[in-house]
């Protein structure tokens, strides 16, 4: 299992986690979506190396940003 993090900013509620969760989720290979909008983390884990793009582009779509960390 492969687990990254991002930093996602603009989240301010449950609502804002479970559409980044949703958006993230659809991307290919992802397995897990944690997210927390009281820390702004986003783990995601995935049985193989994501694309980091897709899922920046993923959070983009649900209308928020983020950075990977570390």
């Amino acid at each position: 299992m492969t687990t990254t993090t991002f930093q996602v900013s603009g989240m301010t509620c449950g609502h804002c986690e479970m559409s980044v969760r949703e958006e993230v989720g659809e991307v290919p290979g992802v397995e897990g979506v944690e997210v927390s909008h009281e820390t702004g983390r986003l783990v995601v884990t995935s049985g193989a190396p994501l694309d980091q793009a897709d899922v920046l582009a993923a959070v983009e779509e649900a209308g928020y940003s983020a950075q990977p960390v570390g």
